[in-house]
């Protein structure tokens, strides 16, 4: 007999599949009809999956590991309403198990000469740099057919998550998922804040504002549960995973930097195809070199990490220019926020009264927000180079910075403490001229360079050279 919950799920399922299939037929004229078929397909059985949480967790036959996980979730999404000024709806408040390592599989393309990505347009998300497959040969056939047919660099990658904008709230709205409910507590934080944030301001065809917004909110968000709702434990492990992140980040945007001057050169000078290639190759090697020796530095320090090898291998301009939606508005929703007080349901109302206005005043008020954050990075950046400077002189004990760094996180927003510990892993080798020394992550031994370092930061800084 089927358990009442898949029962109801059923029926949601069939009322829910003939709008998803009369939207697949009006919104064929975007694409083929094919593509949309997949869509509501594959959106029908992960909801048809989920089985409310508090059944799960009275359920019996619940692992108590997962059981555990979804308590932790259920108190994020308290939290992201409460705290937040997230929206209180259904969603993730079921879970779903989809037997898969990814929700989706995503198809980013961009041409050889440029990190434009190429859009494909839908009703109500409007135009995205990305199109998505719940079966990834799907994913990988398109790839495929984008390189060899339009001569495009393509990345295919794995989601473990997506929003559906609060459309299907009514339908019992997105769902947590095994993709990544045993991500570590602060992970989960992130994706959990991320996702609602987008169900709080979206606007249709301007990915780098949504995911901008969204990563500011998941950064700073994220802060604030550390600090007030985790464990010693949690906020350790999520300094240092957030530090390589962060530095990971760093490196991508020097590399993406560099790859649009190149291209930019190109369009001023008229580089003939192979002198272009040439350069671009350069830029990609040393990308390559300075990755070696970022994870050089982690496993020198105990903790080897291999999480970013994936993206690595296929990095190309469609990955660069994927990245940049992520983090280049970022600095500015924070000058926003912190422009609101910190308050976050001004801060809310204030990014929805940007959403409103047209895209070019959009981005112009965006860019002056971003002229209010250079400080704030200054000071984080200045802290981690004094940092760098003064454990190669062996003022202080390098193994005691992994300690001032969780401090950090737990006093300061989130996209401060970040900045800082990537500026210090990054500026290290500036002071030293060599690897990050094995204690500088490990958080054993009591911080003696608290004190020091804030001590430090009338100390005049030294010009900032990458030297990885």
């Amino acid at each position: 007999m089927m358990p009442m919950t898949s029962a109801l799920n059923s029926g949601v399922i069939r009322r829910l599949a003939v709008p998803l299939a009369l939207a697949s037929a009006l919104l064929a004229g975007c694409g083929s009809a094919g593509y949309y078929a997949q869509s509501v397909r594959g959106h029908l059985a992960l909801m048809a999956a989920a089985r409310p949480i508090d059944e799960l967790l009275a359920d019996p036959v619940t692992p108590a590991d997962l059981k555990a996980r979804l308590a932790l979730a259920r108190r994020i999404r308290a939290f992201a309403t409460a705290e937040l000024a997230l929206p209180d709806n259904p969603s993730y408040h079921r879970y779903s198990d989809l037997g898969r390592r990814a929700a989706v599989w995503n198809v980013a393309a961009a041409p050889p000469d440029g990190l434009a990505l190429k859009r494909w347009c839908f009703a109500v998300v409007g135009c995205v740099g990305y199109r998505g497959y719940y079966d990834e040969a799907d994913a990988r056939a398109l790839a495929a057919e984008l390189r060899s047919g339009e001569g495009l660099e393509v990345m295919v990658y794995g989601v473990p998550a997506y929003s559906t904008l609060g459309w299907l709230n009514w339908a019992g709205g997105d769902p947590l998922l095994s993709t990544f409910i045993r991500y570590p507590e602060g992970e989960l934080a992130r994706l959990i804040f991320h996702e609602l944030t987008h169900q709080r301001v979206y606007v249709g065809g301007d990915t780098m504002f949504n995911e901008s917004y969204a990563t500011a909110v998941e950064r700073l968000g994220v802060a604030r549960w550390l600090s007030t709702q985790a464990g010693e434990a949690a906020r350790r492990e999520y300094a240092v995973f957030d530090a390589r992140r962060q530095a990971f980040r760093q490196l991508t945007r020097q590399t993406r930097r560099e790859l649009a001057a190149v291209y930019e050169k190109k369009q001023a000078e008229a580089l003939a195809g192979i002198a272009l290639t040439a350069i671009k190759n350069e830029v990609m090697e040393r990308f390559r070199q300075r990755y070696a020796a970022l994870k050089a530095g982690w496993a020198a320090a105990g903790t080897p990490f291999d999480g970013f090898d994936g993206w690595v291998a296929q990095a190309n301009n469609a990955s660069f220019g994927l990245q940049a939606a992520y983090d280049e508005r970022v600095p500015a929703f924070e000058a926003l926020f912190a422009r609101e007080g910190s308050d976050w349901p001004r801060f809310h109302a204030a990014v929805r009264d940007l959403a409103r206005l047209p895209g070019d005043e959009r981005g112009a008020r965006l860019d002056a927000l971003a002229g209010e954050a250079p400080a704030r990075h200054a000071s984080a950046a200045r802290t981690g180079s004094i940092a760098s400077k003064r454990i190669a002189e062996g003022e202080i004990p390098a193994r005691a910075v992994a300690r001032f760094l969780s401090r950090i996180h737990a006093e300061t927003d989130a996209a401060q403490a970040a900045r800082t510990a990537s500026a210090v892993s990054m500026n290290f080798c500036m002071a030293s001229s060599r690897p990050v020394p094995s204690s500088f992550f490990q958080a054993s031994h009591l911080a003696r360079a608290t004190k020091s370092l804030k001590g430090g930061l009338s100390r005049p800084l030294s010009p900032s050279v990458a030297c990885l």
